[in-house]
């Protein structure tokens, strides 16, 4: 008993110093604006765009993401963890991470982007993304080349990472995964947010959880859940995370 206590400890501590290193809140990365220094409220819930760190989603969203990833290899609901809009890569690497931590083996991290930017607003087709400016932020055209070297400078670019690259319309129908115990959305804009949950959502079990980065910052992008989970007539039980992203555990109380 003793030994499994440490280890458990030993996990903890690092799963909390590599959460730190992604966010850039060990070493105060300050933002990419010009002038503008370390804030650590602002990091804290992700409301600034790191300089070097490698997720922009905020101590708070990063902690979310390791509680649910926790809570679906505690109670053994199968799936992968799908992330759709990855950045440079810092949230799945550290579900990657998690999951190495915890000695889980039959899962794999698929990281879903165009590593090109968001794409123009398709206003006749999806009317909330009009005026969508996401598509002018070259800061979001990561290349693929980079989120992989991201990846190999923690260990982890290996065979139970999958990069699918491209716009959501053409990538979600060829996501590999049979099951999926965490969604993670960030797509910033409605065609971004619904493409994945058209494609992925039933392939989440019960007890697994999907992830809405930006909800609350985003209109178009809560706007995609809401009309989704309308058209179905369901409701779930949102969590707040930081006043900016949400989760929900699908049909939460489905042992009950």
């Amino acid at each position: 008993m003793p030994a499994i206590q440490s280890t458990s400890r030993l996990t903890g501590l690092y799963l909390d110093l590599l959460a730190k290193i992604l966010d850039g809140t060990l070493v105060k990365d300050p933002p990419m604006e010009a002038g503008q220094g370390y804030d650590e409220n602002l990091r804290n819930s992700g409301l600034d765009w790191p300089s070097t760190a490698l997720t922009m989603i905020g101590t708070k969203r990063l902690n979310n993401l390791r509680m649910v990833l926790e809570d679906v290899i505690q109670k053994d609901i199968q799936g992968d963890f799908v992330e759709t809009g990855v950045w440079r890569g810092g949230a799945s690497i550290y579900a990657r991470a998690i999951m190495a931590a915890y000695g889980v083996s039959d899962r794999k991290v698929i990281c879903c982007d165009s590593f090109e930017g968001l794409p123009a607003p398709d206003e006749a087709r999806y009317p909330a993304d009009r005026g969508s400016p996401f598509h002018l932020y070259t800061e979001l055209a990561i290349s693929l080349e980079e989120v992989k070297s991201n990846f190999r400078e923690f260990g982890f670019l290996d065979e139970r990472v999958l990069f699918l690259k491209g716009w959501f319309s053409e990538t979600m129908p060829k996501v590999p995964s049979k099951q999926i115990s965490v969604l993670r959305l960030d797509g910033d804009m409605y065609q971004s947010t619904i493409d994945p949950l058209l494609h992925l959502y039933d392939r989440i079990p019960n007890g697994g959880w999907v992830i809405v980065d930006d909800y609350h910052f985003v209109p178009a992008a809560k706007k995609a859940i809401e009309d989704f989970l309308g058209s179905r007539n369901e409701s779930q039980n949102f969590h707040e995370i930081d006043g900016v992203g949400v989760c929900f555990c699908k049909n939460e109380n489905w042992l009950s």
